[in-house]
């Protein structure tokens, strides 16, 4: 159901706010190839589902710009872990098996995963491989984009499925960062991280453009 939701304009909006914060509908418009009364027609019916609010706000010495953003019920349209029971589960692993017991299960949910991405990236160019990364991390329900400046590769990620759980078990993070080093791009660094404050989780590689 979600996933039909996601391929219709509605969906693409609400996408499109997750990972923007706020947009105006002119700015909606834009990234879609839209007219500004397209998309309104759209956040109507969002706005009426209670998934988007708008109001007024100014931005600068212009004037007033009505801008949209997601409500807390938008949420229910991106996967939810279930957190309590994995806590609970890995909780159980920390008390009987130590901090080393639950780092190795995620390096081996790292290691399969990698493995996994090994074989379908083989002779791909490192942007070839960070893309097909964004693309498996998409179907966890994580809202991802890929970004490409000369040489530098970036990757980020806007929502964490796991938030909680990486709260309570940080080794969590480290599933990602086994398949990055592993399958994809081993010099890429992570230079911000939602576990840790951040508004997003980043992460930057260097290479050639046929590397």
């Amino acid at each position: 159901m979600h996933d039909r939701f996601f391929d219709s304009t509605r969906g693409k909006i609400v996408e499109a706010l997750r990972v923007r914060h706020a947009a105006s509908a002119f700015e909606l418009a834009a990234e879609f190839g839209l007219s500004p009364n397209a998309i309104r027609q759209q956040l109507v019916i969002l706005e009426r589902d209670g998934l988007v609010a708008g109001k007024s706000v100014r931005r600068g010495k212009t004037k007033p710009t009505h801008e949209y953003s997601l409500t807390t019920q938008a949420e229910r349209y991106f996967p939810q872990a279930y957190d309590r029971m994995l806590n609970a589960v890995l909780r159980d692993v920390r008390s009987t098996q130590g901090d080393a017991g639950v780092a190795a299960i995620f390096e081996r949910i790292g290691k399969r995963a990698a493995g996994k991405l090994q074989a379908e990236l083989a002779g791909k160019t490192t942007g070839e491989r960070v893309d097909a990364l964004a693309e498996s991390i998409r179907g966890s329900g994580v809202s991802v984009n890929v970004e490409h400046h000369g040489d530098t590769i970036v990757l980020t990620e806007h929502n964490c499925p796991y938030a909680s759980v990486v709260a309570e078990n940080p080794e969590c993070c480290s599933v990602i960062h086994t398949m990055i080093g592993d399958a994809v791009a081993p010099g890429m660094k992570q230079t911000e991280s939602l576990a840790t404050g951040g508004a997003e989780c980043r992460f930057e590689v260097v290479a050639p453009a046929r590397s």
